[in-house]
Protein backbone atom coordinates (compact mmCIF):
# COMPACT_ATOMS: atom_id res chain seq x y z
CA UNK A 1 0.00 0.00 0.00
CA UNK A 2 2.07 3.45 -1.20
CA UNK A 3 1.26 6.58 0.99
CA UNK A 4 -0.82 9.18 0.41
CA UNK A 5 0.84 12.67 0.46
CA UNK A 6 1.08 15.76 -0.33
CA UNK A 7 4.01 17.42 -0.54
CA UNK A 8 3.81 20.28 -2.79
CA UNK A 9 0.24 20.75 -2.25
CA UNK A 10 -1.68 23.75 -0.63
CA UNK A 11 -4.95 22.95 0.96
CA UNK A 12 -7.35 25.29 2.45
CA UNK A 13 -9.93 23.71 4.62
CA UNK A 14 -13.14 26.12 6.05
CA UNK A 15 -14.10 25.87 9.43
CA UNK A 16 -10.80 24.18 10.44
CA UNK A 17 -10.72 25.49 14.13
CA UNK A 18 -11.99 22.56 15.61
CA UNK A 19 -14.02 19.47 14.85
CA UNK A 20 -13.47 17.61 11.28
CA UNK A 21 -11.94 20.69 9.85
CA UNK A 22 -8.78 20.72 12.61
CA UNK A 23 -8.49 16.80 12.08
CA UNK A 24 -8.24 17.68 8.39
CA UNK A 25 -5.92 20.23 8.54
CA UNK A 26 -3.49 18.29 10.84
CA UNK A 27 -3.39 15.26 8.83
CA UNK A 28 -2.80 17.06 5.86
CA UNK A 29 -0.20 19.17 7.07
CA UNK A 30 1.48 15.88 8.60
CA UNK A 31 1.42 14.75 4.84
CA UNK A 32 3.37 17.99 3.45
CA UNK A 33 0.68 19.98 2.51
CA UNK A 34 1.12 23.79 3.33
CA UNK A 35 -2.52 24.75 4.67
CA UNK A 36 -5.10 27.44 5.56
CA UNK A 37 -6.61 27.02 8.45
CA UNK A 38 -9.81 28.91 7.83
CA UNK A 39 -12.16 29.63 10.77
CA UNK A 40 -14.02 32.96 12.02
CA UNK A 41 -14.20 32.08 15.43
CA UNK A 42 -17.90 32.25 16.09
CA UNK A 43 -20.50 30.09 17.92
CA UNK A 44 -22.10 27.50 16.64
CA UNK A 45 -24.90 29.24 15.74
CA UNK A 46 -23.00 31.93 13.71
CA UNK A 47 -22.60 34.60 16.22
CA UNK A 48 -19.65 35.98 17.44
CA UNK A 49 -15.92 36.27 15.77
CA UNK A 50 -12.17 35.27 17.44
CA UNK A 51 -8.94 34.36 15.98
CA UNK A 52 -8.28 32.16 18.77
CA UNK A 53 -9.87 28.97 16.82
CA UNK A 54 -7.45 29.27 13.67
CA UNK A 55 -4.62 30.19 16.08
CA UNK A 56 -4.65 27.29 18.29
CA UNK A 57 -4.59 24.93 15.05
CA UNK A 58 -1.84 26.53 13.09
CA UNK A 59 0.59 26.52 16.38
CA UNK A 60 -0.61 22.74 16.66
CA UNK A 61 0.78 22.39 13.38
CA UNK A 62 4.13 24.11 13.09
CA UNK A 63 5.14 22.62 16.36
CA UNK A 64 5.22 19.32 14.75
CA UNK A 65 7.10 21.37 11.55
CA UNK A 66 4.30 21.72 9.24
CA UNK A 67 3.51 24.78 7.53
CA UNK A 68 0.07 26.61 8.05
CA UNK A 69 -1.23 30.18 7.96
CA UNK A 70 -4.72 31.38 9.80
CA UNK A 71 -7.39 33.20 7.91
CA UNK A 72 -10.21 34.75 9.61
CA UNK A 73 -13.40 35.43 7.04
CA UNK A 74 -16.19 34.55 6.80
CA UNK A 75 -17.30 31.94 4.10
CA UNK A 76 -20.57 33.86 3.67
CA UNK A 77 -19.46 36.31 1.33
CA UNK A 78 -17.88 36.55 -1.81
CA UNK A 79 -15.19 39.09 -0.24
CA UNK A 80 -14.43 36.42 2.44
CA UNK A 81 -14.24 33.47 0.32
CA UNK A 82 -12.00 35.91 -1.74
CA UNK A 83 -9.73 36.33 1.30
CA UNK A 84 -9.56 33.02 1.78
CA UNK A 85 -7.93 32.03 -1.34
CA UNK A 86 -6.15 35.07 -1.62
CA UNK A 87 -4.39 34.08 1.83
CA UNK A 88 -3.07 30.89 0.11
CA UNK A 89 -2.08 32.28 -2.88
CA UNK A 90 -0.33 35.16 -1.08
CA UNK A 91 1.23 32.41 1.14
CA UNK A 92 1.82 29.63 -1.40
CA UNK A 93 1.71 30.45 -4.52
CA UNK A 94 -1.40 28.53 -5.28
CA UNK A 95 -4.45 26.14 -4.29
CA UNK A 96 -4.76 22.47 -5.16
CA UNK A 97 -7.08 21.32 -2.59
CA UNK A 98 -10.07 23.06 -0.83
CA UNK A 99 -12.42 21.18 1.66
CA UNK A 100 -16.19 23.02 2.15
CA UNK A 101 -15.87 22.23 6.09
CA UNK A 102 -17.82 25.13 7.69
CA UNK A 103 -21.23 25.14 9.09
CA UNK A 104 -23.46 26.41 11.56
CA UNK A 105 -26.96 25.51 13.25
CA UNK A 106 -29.59 27.22 13.82
CA UNK A 107 -32.32 24.96 14.21
CA UNK A 108 -36.13 25.33 14.63
CA UNK A 109 -39.19 23.55 13.07
CA UNK A 110 -40.32 24.35 9.71
CA UNK A 111 -43.39 26.23 10.55
CA UNK A 112 -41.15 28.40 13.29
CA UNK A 113 -38.28 29.25 11.88
CA UNK A 114 -37.31 32.84 10.82
CA UNK A 115 -36.29 34.47 7.89
CA UNK A 116 -33.11 34.72 9.38
CA UNK A 117 -32.79 31.70 10.79
CA UNK A 118 -33.19 30.19 7.05
CA UNK A 119 -31.00 32.86 5.88
CA UNK A 120 -28.09 32.55 8.58
CA UNK A 121 -27.82 29.17 7.85
CA UNK A 122 -28.13 29.02 3.92
CA UNK A 123 -25.72 31.65 3.63
CA UNK A 124 -23.02 29.74 5.33
CA UNK A 125 -23.30 26.50 4.12
CA UNK A 126 -24.53 26.64 0.48
CA UNK A 127 -23.47 30.23 -0.17
CA UNK A 128 -20.07 29.72 1.94
CA UNK A 129 -19.38 27.45 -0.76
CA UNK A 130 -20.44 29.08 -3.59
CA UNK A 131 -18.15 32.38 -2.09
CA UNK A 132 -14.91 30.22 -1.59
CA UNK A 133 -15.22 27.45 -4.64
CA UNK A 134 -15.14 30.43 -7.23
CA UNK A 135 -11.97 31.81 -6.77
CA UNK A 136 -10.05 28.52 -5.91
CA UNK A 137 -11.98 27.06 -8.83
CA UNK A 138 -10.51 29.67 -10.98
CA UNK A 139 -6.75 28.87 -9.61
CA UNK A 140 -6.93 25.08 -10.22
CA UNK A 141 -8.46 25.63 -13.75
CA UNK A 142 -5.33 27.71 -14.30
CA UNK A 143 -3.14 25.17 -12.79
CA UNK A 144 -4.54 22.15 -14.54
CA UNK A 145 -5.36 20.32 -11.37
CA UNK A 146 -7.82 20.07 -8.42
CA UNK A 147 -9.31 18.41 -5.86
CA UNK A 148 -12.44 19.70 -3.80
CA UNK A 149 -14.72 17.70 -1.10
CA UNK A 150 -18.10 19.35 -0.36
CA UNK A 151 -19.93 18.76 3.07
CA UNK A 152 -23.46 17.10 3.31
CA UNK A 153 -25.27 15.51 5.47
CA UNK A 154 -27.60 13.11 6.38
CA UNK A 155 -30.46 15.59 6.91
CA UNK A 156 -29.61 16.82 3.57
CA UNK A 157 -30.16 13.53 1.63
CA UNK A 158 -32.99 12.07 3.62
CA UNK A 159 -34.27 14.80 5.79
CA UNK A 160 -34.87 15.48 9.82
CA UNK A 161 -36.76 17.06 11.82
CA UNK A 162 -36.38 20.62 13.12
CA UNK A 163 -33.54 21.39 10.10
CA UNK A 164 -35.28 22.51 7.16
CA UNK A 165 -32.97 25.01 6.51
CA UNK A 166 -29.74 22.89 6.89
CA UNK A 167 -30.85 20.53 4.69
CA UNK A 168 -31.90 22.19 2.38
CA UNK A 169 -28.72 23.99 2.24
CA UNK A 170 -26.90 20.44 2.47
CA UNK A 171 -29.04 18.96 -0.31
CA UNK A 172 -28.08 22.19 -2.78
CA UNK A 173 -24.54 21.52 -2.06
CA UNK A 174 -25.15 18.04 -4.22
CA UNK A 175 -26.12 20.26 -6.65
CA UNK A 176 -23.18 22.72 -6.77
CA UNK A 177 -20.97 19.25 -6.34
CA UNK A 178 -22.65 17.75 -9.51
CA UNK A 179 -21.73 20.74 -12.10
CA UNK A 180 -18.18 21.36 -10.94
CA UNK A 181 -18.02 17.54 -11.30
CA UNK A 182 -18.99 18.19 -15.03
CA UNK A 183 -17.47 21.70 -15.95
CA UNK A 184 -14.42 20.77 -14.18
CA UNK A 185 -13.93 17.37 -15.70
CA UNK A 186 -11.24 18.86 -18.61
CA UNK A 187 -8.80 20.59 -16.20
CA UNK A 188 -8.11 17.36 -13.74
CA UNK A 189 -10.91 18.76 -11.38
CA UNK A 190 -12.14 16.37 -9.00
CA UNK A 191 -15.27 17.30 -7.05
CA UNK A 192 -16.89 14.85 -4.20
CA UNK A 193 -19.20 15.42 -1.45
CA UNK A 194 -18.87 13.61 1.94
CA UNK A 195 -21.95 13.17 4.52
CA UNK A 196 -20.31 12.57 7.78
CA UNK A 197 -21.87 11.62 10.93
CA UNK A 198 -19.01 12.68 13.70
CA UNK A 199 -18.69 14.32 17.07
CA UNK A 200 -18.31 18.11 16.87
CA UNK A 201 -20.22 21.10 18.29
CA UNK A 202 -23.06 21.05 15.40
CA UNK A 203 -23.90 18.11 16.96
CA UNK A 204 -23.13 17.65 20.84
CA UNK A 205 -26.74 17.89 21.99
CA UNK A 206 -27.94 16.27 19.07
CA UNK A 207 -26.83 12.92 19.33
CA UNK A 208 -26.75 10.10 22.74
CA UNK A 209 -23.70 11.04 24.75
CA UNK A 210 -22.41 7.46 24.59
CA UNK A 211 -22.45 7.56 20.71
CA UNK A 212 -21.18 11.11 20.33
CA UNK A 213 -18.21 9.89 21.82
CA UNK A 214 -17.55 6.65 19.28
CA UNK A 215 -18.47 9.47 16.67
CA UNK A 216 -14.79 10.74 16.44
CA UNK A 217 -13.22 13.44 13.64
CA UNK A 218 -10.39 10.89 12.96
CA UNK A 219 -13.21 8.48 11.67
CA UNK A 220 -13.74 11.00 8.74
CA UNK A 221 -10.60 12.57 7.68
CA UNK A 222 -9.33 9.09 6.30
CA UNK A 223 -11.61 9.33 3.49
CA UNK A 224 -11.86 13.26 3.24
CA UNK A 225 -7.60 12.79 2.52
CA UNK A 226 -8.16 10.08 -0.05
CA UNK A 227 -10.75 12.20 -2.10
CA UNK A 228 -8.20 15.18 -1.63
CA UNK A 229 -5.16 13.11 -2.88
CA UNK A 230 -3.86 12.77 -6.16
CA UNK A 231 -4.94 9.16 -6.11
CA UNK A 232 -8.41 9.71 -6.27
CA UNK A 233 -9.51 9.63 -9.75
CA UNK A 234 -13.29 9.81 -8.58
CA UNK A 235 -15.54 12.62 -9.37
CA UNK A 236 -19.60 13.99 -8.73
CA UNK A 237 -19.90 10.87 -5.90
CA UNK A 238 -21.50 11.21 -2.33
CA UNK A 239 -20.08 9.47 0.64
CA UNK A 240 -21.33 8.20 3.79
CA UNK A 241 -18.82 8.31 6.67
CA UNK A 242 -18.85 7.71 10.69
CA UNK A 243 -17.24 5.57 13.02
CA UNK A 244 -15.08 3.50 10.90
CA UNK A 245 -18.23 3.17 8.08
CA UNK A 246 -18.17 4.26 4.48
CA UNK A 247 -20.27 3.80 1.57
CA UNK A 248 -21.79 5.21 -1.41
CA UNK A 249 -24.95 7.44 -1.50
CA UNK A 250 -26.39 8.12 -4.82
CA UNK A 251 -29.31 10.14 -6.54
CA UNK A 252 -30.48 7.73 -9.10
CA UNK A 253 -33.22 7.46 -11.96
CA UNK A 254 -35.29 4.98 -13.12
CA UNK A 255 -36.58 3.93 -16.12
CA UNK A 256 -40.01 4.01 -15.53
CA UNK A 257 -42.65 3.30 -18.40
CA UNK A 258 -43.94 5.43 -21.56
CA UNK A 259 -46.85 6.09 -21.59
CA UNK A 260 -48.57 6.98 -24.63
CA UNK A 261 -46.88 8.30 -28.18
CA UNK A 262 -45.69 11.88 -27.67
CA UNK A 263 -49.18 13.52 -29.22
CA UNK A 264 -51.96 12.09 -27.59
CA UNK A 265 -53.39 13.23 -24.04
CA UNK A 266 -52.45 11.21 -20.80
CA UNK A 267 -54.71 11.26 -18.04
CA UNK A 268 -53.96 11.28 -14.14
CA UNK A 269 -56.05 7.79 -13.89
CA UNK A 270 -52.97 6.21 -16.39
CA UNK A 271 -50.48 7.58 -13.96
CA UNK A 272 -52.40 5.99 -11.41
CA UNK A 273 -52.68 2.80 -12.95
CA UNK A 274 -49.04 2.70 -13.55
CA UNK A 275 -48.12 4.18 -10.41
CA UNK A 276 -45.94 1.04 -8.92
CA UNK A 277 -43.99 1.31 -12.07
CA UNK A 278 -43.20 4.79 -12.05
CA UNK A 279 -42.20 4.58 -8.11
CA UNK A 280 -40.30 1.88 -8.56
CA UNK A 281 -36.29 1.66 -7.81
CA UNK A 282 -35.71 -1.97 -9.21
CA UNK A 283 -33.64 -0.46 -12.05
CA UNK A 284 -32.75 2.62 -10.81
CA UNK A 285 -29.30 3.73 -11.93
CA UNK A 286 -27.14 7.05 -11.11
CA UNK A 287 -26.95 9.62 -14.03
CA UNK A 288 -23.47 11.35 -15.04
CA UNK A 289 -25.83 14.79 -16.60
CA UNK A 290 -29.51 15.71 -16.97
CA UNK A 291 -28.98 15.13 -20.48
CA UNK A 292 -28.75 11.56 -19.77
CA UNK A 293 -32.37 11.62 -18.41
CA UNK A 294 -33.53 12.68 -21.84
CA UNK A 295 -32.46 9.11 -23.21
CA UNK A 296 -35.37 7.66 -21.54
CA UNK A 297 -37.58 10.53 -23.38
CA UNK A 298 -36.17 9.95 -26.79
CA UNK A 299 -38.57 8.02 -28.54
CA UNK A 300 -41.40 10.85 -27.70
CA UNK A 301 -38.83 13.73 -28.81
CA UNK A 302 -38.03 12.51 -31.93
Amino acid sequence: MSDIRFDGRVAIVTGAGAGLGRSYALEFAKRGAKVVVNDLGGSRDGSGASHSAADVVVKEIKDFGGEAVANYDSVATVAGGEGIVKTAVDAFGKVDILINNAGILRDKSFTKMSEDEWDLVTSVHLRGAYCVTKPAFNVMRENQYGRIVCTTSGAGLYGNFGQANYSAAKMGLVGLMNVLNIEGAKYNIKTNTIAPVAASRLTEDVLPPDLFNKLKPDYVMPIVLFLASEANQDSGMIFNCGAGWYSRTAVVCSKGITIGDGKRPIKPEEIMEKWNIIKGLNDAKPLGSVAESFEYMMPLLQ
